[in-house]
């Protein structure tokens, strides 16, 4: 029986890239055209496990997902890092001087910013997602509309790339979790990475004696996030990310967290990616 990967976006997105990476090509994709929907199916068991951007490295972290992961109790079990490559694609035969709109995801409208500022003729329109405007344009016949997508997403739907590698800056990647709602227990040997949640009291330095801690057992803070703790103004959670060349480490700094910190979370224990 084929694996049900529940991803935001369609095929041909950069989703769907991930999850035949991650995966391979024995899944069935359950396509969502939000975050919240994917989650949904995670948690109604119509999706085994899913697929979700986290953080880019040009735009910077997806806020709302940290909070979708922690409320649902949904746990982390890997990571893929994707570079992101956009191009300009189009119906067959069109160029861009017949183009009217550009549309696509806010955040890749946004990565081909300098690009498109030469096009003053070029309005831009927000879309749910790269590959749904790509098969949109296919199926509506739109002359005029242009979409920015990944390569695959003009194989699928038979469009033509005018302006390929459009992105501003070359070097974009783009952070992906794989999720689960039951955590996947992996051999300790295997984990050399961990995400958690946590809340610090409002007295001076305790963040800092937090953060000493993890240094103290030899963890490598990868990754800081801050987010309001929305039943109490003033109150911040943070999202944290790190690594460790022995899970005993870990082991012993989550034993100190439980007790420094309020809420301690254990979101993900699973391999580091960049390694």
């Amino acid at each position: 029986m084929k694996l049900k990967i529940a991803i935001q976006g369609i095929k041909g997105s950069n989703h769907h890239q991930v999850a035949h990476d991650f995966f391979g090509d024995s899944i069935e994709l359950v396509e969502c055209l939000s975050f919240d929907k994917m989650i949904d199916h995670l948690m109604a068991g119509t999706a085994d496990k899913g697929v979700m951007a986290i953080e880019n490295s040009i735009a910077g972290s997806i806020i709302p997902n940290y909070n979708l992961v922690y409320h649902n109790q949904i746990h982390i079990i890997g990571e893929h890092y994707l570079s992101i490559h956009h191009n300009l694609m189009v119906l067959q035969g069109q160029t861009i001087e017949q183009i009217k709109e550009v549309r696509s995801h806010p955040m890749a409208l946004l990565q081909c910013k300098e690009f498109l500022k030469k096009y003053t003729h070029l309005k831009l329109v927000e879309d749910v997602d790269t590959a749904e405007t790509a098969k949109k344009i296919q199926e509506g016949n739109l002359g005029h509309v242009a979409a920015i997508a990944p390569k695959v997403a003009a194989e699928l739907y038979n469009l033509e790339i005018i302006a390929p590698e459009i992105q501003t800056i070359k070097n974009n990647a783009t952070r992906f979790i794989i999720l689960k709602k039951q955590n996947k227990a992996l051999p300790k040997e295997e984990i050399n990475k961990a995400s958690l949640r946590f809340i610090t009291d409002h007295k001076r330095g305790s963040l800092a004696t937090v953060l000493n801690v993890m240094s103290d057992c030899n963890l490598n803070l990868t990754k800081i996030q801050s987010l309001p703790v929305i039943e109490t103004p003033w109150k911040y959670a943070f999202f944290v990310d790190v690594t460790f060349d022995e899970y005993q480490q870990f082991a012993k700094a989550k034993s100190l967290l439980e007790i420094m910190s309020e809420d301690f979370t254990v979101l993900g224990e699973y391999k580091n990616a960049l390694q």
